[in-house]
């Protein structure tokens, strides 16, 4: 049986699958056609319905609830690692803690759209591009501010950006709970056993990702 699964190439989730694509542990007779894309992307397929097996942003859950359920495996909860809002010193130093009028977003379905529209209901032009590019755009002057995720909220510094707020933080701090950031959710029409069976090889597939650490593939970097 082959089966088509989606993620992106953060390195979060090619950690996860790894080993279980490459061929580093035994799949039983299950071959995997990975498909990468951006995390909008795979959000707005799960709309669609298109993969049996798709990694997720928590933020869209509520609307394919109907099509889709929650593997156990996979998921990422997190505490520290949030999106963060960034801004130019140039537009900190004229506007201090103004909120900024336009913002860019990684992707209308995403986990950091949640978090920001629940931090500043108030902003309303709001402008969507892959999470990449959002950085670049900022500098541009395409907009006040940009909400980042991934590597970039540890890397922003270095492209001469600033941070405006912590959302991740700030949902932690309020709220008292981690981050409900993304995970691996299989189609309902997908067999429950087969289902099962993959939920338990990307156990095994993050647990050899796990056993090798801190020595990971060129896949993974």
């Amino acid at each position: 049986m082959n089966i088509a699964i989606g993620y992106s190439p953060c390195p979060n989730d090619t950690f996860i699958f790894d080993a279980l694509v490459n061929g580093d542990i035994p799949t039983n007779g299950l071959r995997f056609s990975p498909v990468l894309e951006d995390v909008q992307t795979l959000n707005e397929w799960a709309l669609a319905g298109k993969l049996p097996f798709t990694k997720i942003s928590y933020g869209v859950l509520p609307l394919i609830a109907s099509q889709y359920q929650m593997l156990p495996a996979g998921g990422a909860l997190g505490m520290g690692v949030g999106p963060l809002l960034v801004t130019t010193p140039a537009w900190l130093a004229a506007n201090g803690n103004t909120t900024p009028k336009t913002v860019i977003i990684p992707g209308a379905n995403t986990t950091a759209h949640l978090l920001f529209s629940w931090a500043y209901p108030q902003v309303t032009q709001k402008r969507f591009a892959v999470f990449h590019d959002i950085e670049d755009a900022i500098l541009r002057g395409e907009a006040d501010a940009g909400v980042i995720i991934h590597e970039n909220r540890f890397t922003y510094q270095q492209k001469g950006l600033v941070a405006l707020c912590d959302l991740g933080n700030l949902w932690e701090q309020q709220l008292q709970v981690p981050i409900p950031l993304g995970g691996i959710a299989v189609r309902k029409d997908v067999p429950l056993a087969v289902a099962l069976q993959v939920n338990a090889l990307i156990q095994q597939s993050i647990a050899y990702s796990w056993r090798n650490y801190p020595n990971i593939s060129n896949y993974v970097q």
